[in-house]
Protein backbone atom coordinates (compact mmCIF):
# COMPACT_ATOMS: atom_id res chain seq x y z
CA UNK A 1 0.00 0.00 0.00
CA UNK A 2 1.09 3.56 -0.66
CA UNK A 3 1.68 6.39 1.81
CA UNK A 4 -1.16 8.82 1.21
CA UNK A 5 -3.02 11.66 2.91
CA UNK A 6 -6.21 11.27 4.89
CA UNK A 7 -7.24 14.93 4.73
CA UNK A 8 -10.00 17.21 5.95
CA UNK A 9 -10.48 20.85 4.98
CA UNK A 10 -12.63 23.89 5.70
CA UNK A 11 -12.76 27.40 4.32
CA UNK A 12 -14.59 30.40 5.77
CA UNK A 13 -15.00 33.95 4.52
CA UNK A 14 -14.33 35.24 8.04
CA UNK A 15 -16.19 37.98 9.86
CA UNK A 16 -15.01 41.06 7.93
CA UNK A 17 -14.40 40.28 4.25
CA UNK A 18 -17.24 40.35 1.72
CA UNK A 19 -15.94 37.45 -0.39
CA UNK A 20 -13.62 34.47 -0.15
CA UNK A 21 -10.38 34.82 -2.12
CA UNK A 22 -8.92 31.56 -0.79
CA UNK A 23 -8.91 28.31 -2.77
CA UNK A 24 -7.88 24.80 -1.78
CA UNK A 25 -7.76 21.19 -2.88
CA UNK A 26 -7.48 17.90 -1.03
CA UNK A 27 -6.85 14.46 -2.46
CA UNK A 28 -5.09 11.31 -1.37
CA UNK A 29 -1.67 12.42 -2.60
CA UNK A 30 -2.00 16.20 -3.06
CA UNK A 31 -3.14 18.99 -0.74
CA UNK A 32 -2.81 22.70 -1.46
CA UNK A 33 -3.99 26.16 -0.36
CA UNK A 34 -3.86 29.43 -2.31
CA UNK A 35 -4.62 32.86 -0.84
CA UNK A 36 -5.59 35.35 -3.55
CA UNK A 37 -5.33 39.13 -3.65
CA UNK A 38 -6.53 41.89 -5.95
CA UNK A 39 -9.63 43.91 -6.74
CA UNK A 40 -12.40 43.21 -9.27
CA UNK A 41 -12.52 39.55 -8.10
CA UNK A 42 -8.84 39.24 -9.04
CA UNK A 43 -7.91 37.39 -5.87
CA UNK A 44 -10.59 34.78 -6.43
CA UNK A 45 -9.52 34.29 -10.05
CA UNK A 46 -5.81 34.04 -9.21
CA UNK A 47 -6.22 31.55 -6.36
CA UNK A 48 -8.60 29.42 -8.44
CA UNK A 49 -6.11 29.36 -11.33
CA UNK A 50 -3.37 28.26 -8.93
CA UNK A 51 -5.39 25.43 -7.39
CA UNK A 52 -6.84 24.21 -10.68
CA UNK A 53 -3.32 24.26 -12.11
CA UNK A 54 -1.64 22.40 -9.27
CA UNK A 55 -4.48 19.85 -9.28
CA UNK A 56 -3.05 18.49 -12.52
CA UNK A 57 -0.28 16.91 -10.44
CA UNK A 58 -2.62 14.73 -8.39
CA UNK A 59 -1.94 11.72 -10.60
CA UNK A 60 1.75 12.21 -11.37
CA UNK A 61 4.09 9.27 -10.88
CA UNK A 62 4.99 9.02 -7.21
CA UNK A 63 8.70 9.65 -7.66
CA UNK A 64 10.52 12.24 -5.58
CA UNK A 65 13.13 12.46 -8.36
CA UNK A 66 10.51 13.82 -10.77
CA UNK A 67 8.43 16.01 -8.52
CA UNK A 68 10.71 19.06 -8.39
CA UNK A 69 10.62 19.37 -12.17
CA UNK A 70 6.85 18.79 -12.22
CA UNK A 71 6.31 21.46 -9.56
CA UNK A 72 8.39 24.02 -11.47
CA UNK A 73 6.62 23.27 -14.75
CA UNK A 74 3.18 23.69 -13.22
CA UNK A 75 4.12 26.89 -11.38
CA UNK A 76 5.30 28.35 -14.70
CA UNK A 77 1.99 27.38 -16.32
CA UNK A 78 -0.01 28.98 -13.50
CA UNK A 79 2.09 32.14 -13.62
CA UNK A 80 1.54 32.39 -17.38
CA UNK A 81 -2.21 31.86 -16.95
CA UNK A 82 -2.36 34.76 -14.48
CA UNK A 83 -0.37 36.95 -16.87
CA UNK A 84 -2.76 36.13 -19.74
CA UNK A 85 -5.81 36.86 -17.58
CA UNK A 86 -4.47 40.34 -16.78
CA UNK A 87 -3.65 41.04 -20.44
CA UNK A 88 -7.19 40.04 -21.43
CA UNK A 89 -8.75 42.10 -18.62
CA UNK A 90 -6.58 45.03 -17.45
CA UNK A 91 -8.98 45.61 -14.53
CA UNK A 92 -7.30 42.57 -12.97
CA UNK A 93 -3.88 44.26 -12.91
CA UNK A 94 -2.20 43.59 -9.57
CA UNK A 95 -3.99 40.33 -8.88
CA UNK A 96 -1.98 37.46 -7.53
CA UNK A 97 -1.94 34.55 -5.13
CA UNK A 98 0.16 32.56 -2.74
CA UNK A 99 0.42 28.81 -3.22
CA UNK A 100 1.52 26.09 -0.83
CA UNK A 101 1.22 22.43 -1.82
CA UNK A 102 2.24 19.02 -0.50
CA UNK A 103 2.56 15.87 -2.58
CA UNK A 104 3.08 12.42 -1.07
CA UNK A 105 5.63 10.59 -3.23
CA UNK A 106 6.79 7.01 -2.80
CA UNK A 107 9.37 7.96 -0.16
CA UNK A 108 9.14 11.70 0.53
CA UNK A 109 6.71 14.52 1.20
CA UNK A 110 7.38 17.20 -1.41
CA UNK A 111 6.60 20.78 -0.36
CA UNK A 112 6.16 23.72 -2.73
CA UNK A 113 5.53 27.21 -1.40
CA UNK A 114 5.28 30.75 -2.72
CA UNK A 115 4.13 33.53 -0.38
CA UNK A 116 2.99 33.25 3.24
CA UNK A 117 0.54 30.35 3.21
CA UNK A 118 2.12 28.09 5.78
CA UNK A 119 2.85 24.38 6.11
CA UNK A 120 3.37 22.78 9.51
CA UNK A 121 4.21 19.22 10.50
CA UNK A 122 3.15 17.66 13.79
CA UNK A 123 5.29 14.70 14.82
CA UNK A 124 5.53 13.22 18.32
CA UNK A 125 3.56 16.14 19.78
CA UNK A 126 5.98 18.70 18.34
CA UNK A 127 5.05 21.29 15.72
CA UNK A 128 7.52 22.38 13.04
CA UNK A 129 6.95 25.07 10.43
CA UNK A 130 8.23 23.56 7.17
CA UNK A 131 7.68 26.66 5.03
CA UNK A 132 9.27 30.09 5.42
CA UNK A 133 7.13 33.17 4.84
CA UNK A 134 8.02 35.12 1.71
CA UNK A 135 7.32 38.45 3.40
CA UNK A 136 9.17 41.65 4.21
CA UNK A 137 8.52 40.92 7.90
CA UNK A 138 10.32 37.57 7.65
CA UNK A 139 13.29 39.21 5.93
CA UNK A 140 13.45 41.84 8.68
CA UNK A 141 13.27 39.12 11.34
CA UNK A 142 16.06 37.19 9.62
CA UNK A 143 18.16 40.38 9.61
CA UNK A 144 17.24 40.99 13.28
CA UNK A 145 15.97 44.42 12.24
CA UNK A 146 12.74 43.90 14.19
CA UNK A 147 11.57 41.69 17.05
CA UNK A 148 8.66 39.24 17.19
CA UNK A 149 6.80 41.73 19.39
CA UNK A 150 6.90 44.37 16.64
CA UNK A 151 5.25 42.24 13.95
CA UNK A 152 1.60 42.95 14.85
CA UNK A 153 2.03 46.72 14.61
CA UNK A 154 4.44 46.91 11.66
CA UNK A 155 2.87 48.97 8.82
CA UNK A 156 4.11 46.52 6.16
CA UNK A 157 3.34 43.29 8.01
CA UNK A 158 1.31 41.95 5.06
CA UNK A 159 3.78 42.78 2.28
CA UNK A 160 4.75 39.69 0.26
CA UNK A 161 8.15 39.35 -1.39
CA UNK A 162 7.01 36.41 -3.56
CA UNK A 163 3.62 35.67 -5.13
CA UNK A 164 2.18 34.30 -8.36
CA UNK A 165 1.41 37.52 -10.25
CA UNK A 166 2.42 36.75 -13.83
CA UNK A 167 5.89 38.24 -13.41
CA UNK A 168 9.14 36.56 -14.42
CA UNK A 169 11.02 37.12 -11.14
CA UNK A 170 9.29 34.21 -9.40
CA UNK A 171 11.41 32.06 -7.07
CA UNK A 172 9.30 29.18 -5.71
CA UNK A 173 10.81 27.03 -2.99
CA UNK A 174 10.64 23.23 -3.10
CA UNK A 175 11.70 21.02 -0.20
CA UNK A 176 11.70 17.21 0.02
CA UNK A 177 10.88 16.06 3.56
CA UNK A 178 11.18 12.60 5.06
CA UNK A 179 7.85 10.77 5.19
CA UNK A 180 6.79 9.01 8.39
CA UNK A 181 3.46 7.28 8.84
CA UNK A 182 1.43 9.11 11.46
CA UNK A 183 2.81 12.54 10.61
CA UNK A 184 0.12 15.21 10.59
CA UNK A 185 0.30 18.26 8.34
CA UNK A 186 -1.41 21.64 8.51
CA UNK A 187 -1.75 23.90 5.47
CA UNK A 188 -3.44 27.22 6.16
CA UNK A 189 -3.90 30.73 4.85
CA UNK A 190 -2.67 33.61 7.00
CA UNK A 191 -6.23 34.20 8.12
CA UNK A 192 -5.50 31.45 10.65
CA UNK A 193 -1.86 32.09 11.57
CA UNK A 194 -2.42 35.83 11.84
CA UNK A 195 -4.77 35.26 14.77
CA UNK A 196 -3.79 31.94 16.37
CA UNK A 197 -0.44 31.29 18.08
CA UNK A 198 1.75 28.29 17.33
CA UNK A 199 1.02 26.95 20.81
CA UNK A 200 -2.72 27.09 20.14
CA UNK A 201 -2.17 25.35 16.81
CA UNK A 202 -0.33 22.51 18.52
CA UNK A 203 -2.97 22.13 21.22
CA UNK A 204 -5.68 21.68 18.59
CA UNK A 205 -3.61 19.52 16.26
CA UNK A 206 -2.72 16.98 18.93
CA UNK A 207 -6.41 16.05 19.16
CA UNK A 208 -6.54 12.55 17.65
CA UNK A 209 -9.76 13.07 15.68
CA UNK A 210 -8.76 15.06 12.59
CA UNK A 211 -12.23 16.57 12.10
CA UNK A 212 -12.39 17.71 15.72
CA UNK A 213 -8.92 19.24 15.44
CA UNK A 214 -10.00 21.11 12.32
CA UNK A 215 -13.22 22.40 13.85
CA UNK A 216 -11.34 23.48 16.99
CA UNK A 217 -9.02 25.63 14.89
CA UNK A 218 -11.87 27.17 12.91
CA UNK A 219 -13.87 27.98 16.04
CA UNK A 220 -10.80 29.55 17.64
CA UNK A 221 -10.09 31.89 14.74
CA UNK A 222 -13.74 32.92 14.45
CA UNK A 223 -13.78 33.65 18.18
CA UNK A 224 -10.67 35.80 17.66
CA UNK A 225 -12.53 37.97 15.13
CA UNK A 226 -11.45 36.36 11.83
CA UNK A 227 -10.66 39.60 9.95
CA UNK A 228 -9.49 37.65 6.88
CA UNK A 229 -10.59 34.60 4.91
CA UNK A 230 -9.57 31.38 6.66
CA UNK A 231 -8.68 28.10 4.94
CA UNK A 232 -7.40 25.08 6.86
CA UNK A 233 -6.30 21.62 5.74
CA UNK A 234 -5.40 18.96 8.31
CA UNK A 235 -3.91 15.81 6.77
CA UNK A 236 -2.55 12.60 8.30
CA UNK A 237 -0.03 10.42 6.47
CA UNK A 238 -1.44 6.89 6.36
CA UNK A 239 -1.06 3.65 4.43
CA UNK A 240 -3.89 3.34 1.97
CA UNK A 241 -4.92 1.81 -1.33
CA UNK A 242 -7.89 4.18 -1.70
CA UNK A 243 -8.81 5.49 -5.14
CA UNK A 244 -7.60 9.06 -5.60
CA UNK A 245 -10.35 11.70 -5.65
CA UNK A 246 -10.31 15.50 -5.68
CA UNK A 247 -12.22 17.99 -3.55
CA UNK A 248 -12.03 21.70 -4.38
CA UNK A 249 -12.86 24.44 -1.87
CA UNK A 250 -13.35 28.20 -1.88
CA UNK A 251 -12.99 30.17 -5.10
CA UNK A 252 -11.80 27.06 -6.96
CA UNK A 253 -15.16 25.28 -6.53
Amino acid sequence: MAQLFAASARTNVGLVRAGNEDSAIISQNLIAVADGMGGHAGGEIASALAIKGISRLHDVANSSAEITEKFLEEVAHINSAIERAVIENPDLTGMGTTLTALIATEDKIALLYIGDTRCYRIRKNKITQLSTDHTLIQELLDQRAITENEIKTHPQRSLLTQALMGRDDLQPEIVLNDAKLGDRFLLCSDGLTGEISEGELLTALTIDDREVALETLMKSVLAAGAPDNVTIIVADLVESDATNSLQFLGAAQ
